[in-house]
């Protein structure tokens, strides 16, 4: 998926209060699924509830949870140059009349959307299952060092969704309702599409599909990384006297070690540097920790960093 998309996930996150749409879009995420982000894609690896990692007696889901239908109908950079009432001519209907828009894309990724009765279900009890979680899928079960699990899933009756691939874009509709505007004509049944120009993605979903989520991450504890980094700074700093005193040559091993270079890439060394048998069953807890999945994350499904 291209990086135009960038612009609308991150909207989406903002304006939803932190929901992020699945990549592909209108796949299907349920509260439980567990994936990683792999070459800016999510990867399905199971699901908590499917797969047993839950036992029967801890399984807590919510009753369906109505959203505020303002938060999910938004857009950016698109205006509205014309609209009105046309008359045609049906060789059956014989004169009719119908309402036209224009919507102008002002910039590459400008995008509208609109989503009818959002609606949501998320796991009522993760407080209570998320130390236990943490067990099994990094020792007992699994060896996670990374690992996604959605919390709370939305949908609604029907989506639509347009993104221009270039700036100055256009898309021209028309529908036969009798109340017209842009929040009636776009997503409307009824509105068929007249031309366009530099549209990449228009498409309606008529289905409830699970295709927004909320989810928790695996990270590593605060104060673990900390002291992690504070003991590889100390170690690094002489570097250099021990590469002059144990190469029999003229190596110059000035090495500089920036704060931002060290945090960028501690979480993933970190791990991978504990002793033998130092992370296990009883330690894990003092290793991991949830935390919110955030714009970081969305920023890895469009390749800026990571995996």
């Amino acid at each position: 998926m291209d990086l135009i998309y960038k612009h609308f996930y991150r909207h989406f996150y903002l304006k939803t209060g932190g929901f992020i749409p699945t990549k592909p879009l209108n796949q299907n995420l349920f509260p439980g699924d567990y994936f990683q982000i792999k070459n800016r894609e999510i990867v399905l690896l199971g699901n908590l509830y499917r797969n047993s990692i839950i036992s029967p007696q801890d399984v807590e889901l919510s009753t369906t949870i109505p959203l505020n239908p303002s938060n999910w109908n938004f857009g950016d950079g698109v205006s509205k140059p014309y609209s009105g009432r046309g008359n045609g001519q049906g060789a059956i209907e014989g004169h009719f009349e119908f309402s036209k828009q224009i919507l102008a894309f002002a910039n590459k990724g400008s995008f509208l959307f609109r989503a009818e009765a959002p609606e949501s279900v998320k796991i009522n009890n993760w407080n209570e299952i998320q130390q236990q979680l943490i067990i099994k899928l990094t020792q007992t079960l699994f060896s996670f060092r990374e690992l996604y699990i959605v919390t709370e899933s939305a949908t609604a009756t029907n989506t639509t969704l347009v993104v221009a691939s270039e700036a100055n874009a256009e898309l021209e509709m028309a529908s036969d309702i009798e109340n017209f505007g842009l929040v009636d004509i776009f997503g409307h049944p009824s509105t068929k599409t007249i031309q366009s120009k530099d549209i990449d993605y228009y498409h309606r979903e008529t289905k409830r599909k699970a295709a927004y989520f909320k989810a928790k991450k695996l990270v590593v504890q605060d104060e673990k990384l900390a002291y992690f980094i504070s003991d590889f700074i100390s170690k690094t700093n002489n570097s250099s006297e021990w590469a002059n005193t144990f190469f029999d040559s003229n190596f110059q091993n000035d090495t500089i070690y920036s704060p931002q270079m060290i945090l960028q890439n501690a979480q993933a060394c970190f791990l991978d540097m504990l002793q033998s048998n130092e992370l296990n069953p009883n330690t894990a807890l003092l290793y991991f920790k949830w935390t919110d999945s955030n714009l970081d994350d969305i920023e890895k499904l469009f390749g800026s960093y990571g995996n």
